[in-house]
């Protein structure tokens, strides 16, 4: 599942009031309370932005906006009591996108994420993911490898575009079933089939696949680390 907000912020009084806050106002939120929950909470869902405590129980937000940075562009804002300017300026230089101080105004804070997810999906371009020698344009839906097109049936294209726009997340079986076949059940040898398919035509050694990865019994992950 896709959030507007996750919130990182081992604080859960203040934590659960921003989520219902943002949520009375069409901003669809989730909180976490710890690096642990964040890494749970990435298996199975994704955010387009995250409001980011500095100091968390179990670790620093400032290790953990570098450690997502190094996957994703996804829009970062830190939230702390720390108003030293030094903090400011490393929050920002290690990936952070503002600086919100403690306490903040609810209704303020609603307002700087509603611009930021307004200007981030404004900005975004029509998106090509890159890997090993194979170019795919999600909005075009062109597979190429080494430069020439390749061959997909119209499910497997479904299938290989929904797990890419998902990617390094876990996508469940019935998701798929779900959302890309639109049905409540399909047999998973269809699916093994379309997924053995694809990795035969996009994969470097089908056999061993870097990318579509099986968690079996679950569904499968599409690993991938933006450039």
């Amino acid at each position: 599942m896709v959030y507007d907000c996750l919130i990182i912020e081992d604080e859960v009084p203040l934590a659960e009031n921003t989520c219902k806050y943002f949520n009375l106002y069409d901003v669809n939120a989730v909180a976490v309370f710890s690096i642990k929950e964040y890494y749970e909470f990435i298996k199975a869902h994704t955010a387009r932005l995250i409001l980011l405590d500095i100091n968390l129980g179990d670790g620093c937000g400032y290790n953990l906006c570098k450690q997502i940075r190094e996957n994703t562009q996804i829009p970062i804002i830190f939230i702390s009591c720390q108003t030293e300017e030094e903090s400011i300026l490393l929050g920002l230089n290690v990936g952070g996108d503002d600086f919100i101080c403690k306490p903040y105004s609810l209704q303020i804070l609603l307002a700087k994420v509603k611009a930021v997810l307004r200007r981030f999906s404004d900005e975004q371009p029509p998106k090509t993911v890159i890997f090993d020698d194979c170019q795919v344009n999600i909005q075009d839906e062109i597979i190429l490898k080494k430069g020439q097109p390749v061959f997909l049936k119209r499910m497997e294209k479904k299938l290989l575009l929904y797990l890419i726009q998902n990617r390094n997340r876990l996508v469940k079986k019935e998701e798929l079933f779900k959302e890309v076949w639109q049905e409540s059940y399909v047999g998973e040898g269809t699916l093994n089939v379309h997924i053995r398919k694809i990795r035969e035509k996009i994969e470097n050694n089908p056999s061993k696949p870097e990318h579509i990865i099986t968690e079996y019994g679950k569904g499968y992950i599409f690993l991938l680390k933006e450039r």
